[in-house]
């Protein structure tokens, strides 16, 4: 659902830091100009995040990265700040600012039913801003997708792996994810 409204970044920074949202129970991101309200994630979605957010946790160098599950990412050339369900940014101190996506190692999107807009509409855009390393989890297929090499609105590289493969991040190659882990027989 998105609303027929666009804004601009800025107007949506001053939407948030006014409180236009504090009411409403729902969560809300801003896809280039369009504010969308987001789905509730599910019980298996929200394993899943545990999950990635485990593996990140035990595997990354300590105080090298922050793991950031369900914030925002600030991207204002675009008209858009999406709440992606996993992101490894840089550790710099983001009081003052979001994170850009300058600052983005890793971004995750768990799709059960927003597996399209995750391939395309939020594929394009991330794309579009440079984000090297951008993974999708796959819930029906049980599948991890893996896209890389952004040039313009495409990522030139789609990986897709079964359990039984294994992830390795741009950032630290030297971490592996086990599909397997995220999909357990």
């Amino acid at each position: 659902m998105s609303t027929t409204m666009h804004v601009t970044y800025e107007q949506y920074e001053e939407m948030i830091q006014r409180g236009d949202f504090a009411e409403s129970n729902d969560r809300f991101e801003l896809l280039l100009g369009e504010i969308r309200v987001m789905p509730l994630p599910d019980p298996r979605h929200e394993v899943l995040i545990d999950i990635l957010s485990e593996w990140s946790f035990e595997s990354l160098p300590r105080r090298e990265v922050w793991v950031r599950g369900q914030q925002s990412l600030g991207i204002p050339a675009l008209a858009s700040m999406p709440l992606p369900d996993l992101a490894w940014v840089r550790r710099l101190d983001y009081a003052r600012q979001r994170p850009l996506p300058a600052d983005v190692l890793l971004l995750v999107e768990v799709s059960g039913g927003t597996l399209s807009r995750d391939r395309n509409q939020k594929a394009r855009l991330y794309a579009q801003a440079g984000i090297a390393d951008y993974w999708i989890v796959n819930v029906r297929k049980r599948r991890l997708e893996i896209r890389r090499g952004p040039e313009g609105e495409v990522y030139r590289t789609v990986l897709t792996l079964a359990p039984g493969d294994e992830a390795r991040p741009l950032a630290f190659p030297e971490v592996a994810l086990p599909v397997s882990r995220l999909f357990p027989s």
